[in-house]
């Protein structure tokens, strides 16, 4: 009867993942303090320049775009318009996040989000082997290659980010 039940759990991510046969490797970093994408990256011993954090923006045109940055760098919204033919892009508000994706700041990732949206990465996404970035859920992060994540979601590489000052 000593068994603990584990705090760890599948997220849809990982079971859209296990259904499209995408190979990944789940990471857990659990009930900590951290909040920043860097935090996480530093917990979970990682490169942050390979932790990618999920943003949603919304258009000039009203379209919705998804691009994913290293969590050390921010998106360059002129770079972002650029990339996905907009003269203007911003950031989602905060409140609109959840019900436009199913998702909430901290655990939101390009896949199962409500509706597909295009998806950009930053370029840097090709110097490594595999990437990091949200599992759906505050607490968890899965890794893939960009050719496990292409199962499941049309994802494109641009120049889109800037480092922070």
């Amino acid at each position: 009867m000593g068994d603990k039940k584990q705090r760890k759990e599948k997220t849809n991510v990982m079971r859209l993942l296990e259904q499209k046969k995408a190979a990944y490797t789940p990471h857990y970093y659990g009930d900590t303090e951290a909040v920043s994408g860097v935090e996480v990256a530093k917990i979970l011993g990682q490169n942050p320049d390979k932790v990618f954090k999920t943003l949603v923006t919304t258009a000039g045109s009203g379209e919705h775009y998804v691009f994913m940055v290293p969590v050390e760098r921010e998106l360059d919204l002129k770079k972002a318009a650029k990339a996905v033919r907009e003269k203007s892009i911003e950031m989602l508000k905060a409140k609109e996040l959840l019900p436009l994706t199913g998702y909430i700041h901290g655990g939101c990732s390009p896949i199962g989000m409500k509706k597909q949206f295009k998806t950009v990465i930053d370029q840097s996404a090709a110097d490594f082997d595999t990437i990091i970035f949200s599992g759906g859920k505050i607490g968890y992060q899965v890794e893939t290659t960009l050719d496990e994540l292409r199962k499941i979601v049309r994802v494109e590489l641009e120049d889109i980010s800037i480092t922070e000052d």
